[in-house]
């Protein structure tokens, strides 16, 4: 099962803003959200408050995502469709 990785245009705005200074930070981050969309309660991640929203860390970037889970995800898997989507709400930088 995968999960469909969707970006918030607040999120794009944010990363594209560090793009110019740290392109190989923002590279990186892209590719950790990559793999969300097979494992996106990954163990390094945290649950934040509310059912769904999680905060992971890479280097000097964070990131808040929500996951939701499709409820037809178990008739869909076995068409190999998508179990759900993973959304980037939010993306900062440390320093």
């Amino acid at each position: 099962m995968t999960y469909a990785v969707v970006w918030a245009e607040p999120a794009i705005d944010a990363a594209a803003g560090f793009l110019q200074h740290d392109a190989a930070g923002l590279s990186a981050l892209m590719d950790v959200v990559d793999t969300l969309a097979d494992d996106p309660y990954r163990t390094d991640s945290l649950p934040l408050g509310s059912f769904g929203l999680r905060r992971l860390a890479t280097g000097r970037y964070r990131m808040l995502y929500e996951v939701v889970d499709d409820e037809a995800a178990d008739d869909e898997a076995a068409d190999g469709g998508r179990a759900g989507a993973v959304t980037v709400i939010h993306v900062g930088r440390l320093g």
